[in-house]
Order: C-alpha cells, then sequence, then structure tokens
C-alpha cells in the first residue's frame, strides 16, 4: 500500500481526548501527508480506549485558519472526549460542514460521527458508530447500522477500535480511488 497516497494532504480534524493513532499511521504508511488540525494550538492530549494516556500530538494549524481547500480528505477519529470537544466548537463544526458537501473523502470512528450530527450532515446518510452514539445519528435523521465499516458517498465509518483493521484498509481504499484522476484507467 506505500504510495497509493502519494503525498495527498489529509487533515485529522482533532482535540484532547482523540484516539488517532492507528488510523494516522495507516494513512502514512499509504504516503499520505496527515496534518493535525485543532481548535487550540501546540499539543492535544492522546488516550488510548478513553481511559490510558496515549501521549501527544502536535497541533499543525488551527481549524479556524484553514479551508476545505487546503485538503484532500478529512479524518475525525475518535474517542469520546474528543468529538465532544470539536462538536462544540464552532470553526470545527463549520470545517465538517463546508467538507462533507465538497465530495471529498470523509472518515470517521468510534464517537466520531457525533460531528456528522452537530454539522446536520447525517441526513439521508447510512451510518456506524459507537453503540451509544447511534440513537443521536437516528434523530439526526441519518440510516444506522451494526457493521464494521460503511461508506455512504463519500463518508466512511466505523464502530470501534475493535474494527480498525477494517477501518484503516477501507479509509485508505476510499481516499486512493476519490484522488485518482478522472481519466485514469483509459477512458475514451
Amino acid at each position: 500500500m506505500a504510495g497509493v497516497l502519494d503525498e495527498r494532504r489529509i487533515a485529522i480534524l482533532a482535540a484532547d481526548g482523540v484516539e488517532l493513532e492507528r488510523p494516522r499511521k495507516a494513512l502514512e504508511d499509504a504516503g499520505a501527508r496527515t496534518f493535525v488540525v485543532s481548535i487550540t494550538s501546540g499539543e492535544i492530549q492522546a488516550r488510548d480506549h478513553d481511559l490510558e494516556d496515549a501521549g501527544t500530538f502536535a497541533v499543525d494549524q488551527l481549524v479556524g485558519a484553514v479551508s476545505v481547500d487546503d485538503y484532500e480528505a478529512l479524518l475525525l477519529a475518535g474517542g469520546t472526549v474528543n468529538p465532544d470537544k470539536l462538536r462544540m466548537e464552532p470553526p470545527a463544526v463549520q470545517f465538517v460542514l463546508n467538507l462533507v458537501p465538497s465530495g471529498k473523502p470523509v472518515a470517521s470512528i468510534c464517537h466520531g460521527p457525533w460531528n456528522f450530527v452537530e454539522a446536520d450532515v447525517a441526513r439521508g446518510r447510512r451510518l456506524t458508530s459507537w453503540p451509544s452514539v447511534r440513537t443521536d445519528l437516528r434523530n439526526a435523521g441519518a440510516e444506522v447500522v451494526d457493521e464494521q465499516v460503511v461508506t455512504d458517498g463519500n463518508i466512511t465509518t466505523s464502530r470501534s477500535p475493535d474494527d480498525l483493521p477494517t477501518f484503516r484498509e477501507r479509509i485508505v481504499q476510499e481516499c486512493a480511488q476519490a484522488l485518482e484522476p478522472a481519466d485514469a484507467g483509459g477512458g475514451a
């Protein structure tokens, strides 16, 4: 899979409490350049299964200072605290609201789909998430399913850290397909 994403710029919208190491590594192993975009500068505190300290990640850019045009895809990582913080910050909500209709790939795992609820982009989508988020998704108009990984248009969602191997493979695949030149494969 190395090089399949060929230096593509992928934003990772994250805040304190994020669980992002393994999805980020999958994207980077495939050749992507990832950028941590956050609501605060400096570093954000990572967690493992919400309870264990997982170190820190440097913030590359503040969400209020970036544009959808700066990136070719978006990862909304999991954790409970991370998406709860993001959905309370208007610039983070606006970034998701602007990116989803752009057609660029958006991937989210665990509690991350809360961001789709707050940005009002869940309606009519087929999504999955951590079980406690599913009622919120249904109330926001999504068709909620209990599957490892679901792709609906440009949005890919997954349930939990247990599904990471399948999620990681799918997000690399979805990003690679979306980023192929329009005339790839020959054309007329």
